[in-house]
């Protein structure tokens, strides 16, 4: 026997939807983060949410190429590599002013970094939204 599936839920459509949860999770680990004043949150959510959102970076590099993505929605793995990138760089720049500590619980991840990271998940998330609604909307999927 065979499953049929919809004919929208396609690889770029669960690629896209789970971004869009992606930039969810990193709006909440801002929260937390703002809570306990950047220090890294003792929560098994936080830590699997930060591996999550972490390793999507490799999962949308991947996406670029193992998928076939339309023009509108390469500009989800481009925009999160782009992010994860500059995050990188940023979020280095900001200790490195404050001094990288020794262990990991001595780490204060800077208000400056916490902004960025929610900033580009409110943005992206729409982005992700805009590419989903896109057949909807008559936007040229190129």
């Amino acid at each position: 026997m065979q499953i049929s599936y919809p004919d929208w839920l396609t690889p770029q459509f669960v690629y896209i939807t789970l971004s869009a949860v992606v930039a969810v999770l990193i709006w909440i680990e801002g929260e937390m983060l703002k809570k306990t004043d950047g220090k890294l949150p003792k929560s098994k959510f936080f830590q699997i949410s930060s591996l999550l959102d972490t390793s999507w970076f490799f999962v949308s590099v991947v996406m670029l190429y193992a998928i076939d993505l339309t023009p509108l929605a390469i500009t989800v793995p481009a925009a999160y590599g782009i992010y994860t990138t500059f995050g990188w760089v940023y979020g280095t720049r900001l200790l490195k002013r404050k001094g990288i500590p020794d262990s990991p619980q001595d780490l204060v991840v800077p208000a400056k970094y916490i902004a960025y990271s929610q900033s580009f998940s409110l943005i992206f998330f729409a982005l992700c939204l805009l590419v989903l609604s896109a057949p909807w909307l008559l936007i040229s999927q190129g």
